[in-house]
């Protein structure tokens, strides 16, 4: 087996794959991209490591539950989307490796043998790979958001990619909602919101200079329209994991979409 990449899928708006939406196709295109995953991959994982936006905790912590089941974590959909599955069981041996991986690079680490799959992790997936046969473990974001740390942590994470380990960021390279539902009620005003902090972020990310890559990111905050782009910046850390966990190997995009007049992409690397 090869090396597996690093990934960063936009993982949408709540369970939008899995309901009725107007316009009907708004999600067609990142749907069509996350079923095109496993080739893009292009080797199936052994197992993969999920970073969402949608788990934090003031200590790194790795899920260790055998069997997670789901955290409805959205709210106000319509309540056949609060009977999704995606029964992929958990691998406390990957989670252990995870762990052991981070607290050797000086990380603090705690796990959570209770905690079940988050919509971050459990709606792209079940698009992308939707057997859910293979295992699944998460891993929280640190709750201070601190760019430098998730890099860190996914410099840490390296060895798994020779382990058949396929590491996952789940978020939204654009994440002002407030913006995106008023676009979404307001079709007339689409305007590509974020196309400024994309083309940075593309460009930052493809950056055959890694280390100036990795430099960038950790003042991601100076990019233009940074602030606007996320005024919280959960939905943008997995990028950072998945950076560090690609060492040298350069990022590619690989979706441009524009989905409630914001444009979201993916990346790979490796």
């Amino acid at each position: 087996m090869t090396k597996m990449p690093t990934i960063f899928v936009p993982h949408g708006g709540g369970p939008c794959f899995f309901m009725e939406w107007n316009p009907a196709d708004e999600w067609d295109d990142m749907a069509e991209y996350l079923r095109s995953v496993p080739v893009l991959v292009g080797q199936e994982p052994k197992a993969m490591l999920v970073i969402s936006g949608h788990w934090e905790e003031a200590t790194v912590t790795v899920q260790s539950n055998p069997a997670p089941g789901m955290l409805f974590d959205y709210h106000g959909f319509p309540p056949h989307t609060y009977r999704l599955d995606y029964p992929a069981p958990g691998d406390p041996n990957l989670a252990a490796r995870v762990k052991g991986l981070l607290e050797n690079n000086g990380i603090r680490v705690a796990t959570n043998s209770a905690r079940g799959f988050d919509h971050g992790a459990f709606i792209p997936l079940m698009v992308a790979f939707p057997a859910a046969d293979i295992p699944v473990v998460q891993l929280s974001l640190r709750a201070d958001l601190d760019p430098a740390a998730h890099i860190a942590m996914g410099e840490s994470l390296q060895p798994l990619r020779s382990e058949g380990v396929l590491i996952v960021g789940s978020g939204m390279t654009y994440h002002n909602m407030l913006v995106m539902m008023r676009n979404n009620k307001f079709r007339g005003d689409d305007n590509r919101a974020g196309e400024a902090f994309d083309n940075w972020l593309s460009d930052t990310l493809t950056n055959p200079d890694t280390g100036q890559r990795n430099t960038q990111l950790m003042n991601w905050t100076n990019a233009p329209s940074a602030r606007i782009a996320h005024p919280r910046e959960e939905h943008l850390m997995p990028i950072h994991v998945v950076a560090g966990a690609a060492g040298t190997d350069v990022g590619r995009k690989t979706l441009e979409d524009t989905v409630l007049g914001a444009v979201e992409s993916a990346f790979q690397f490796g």
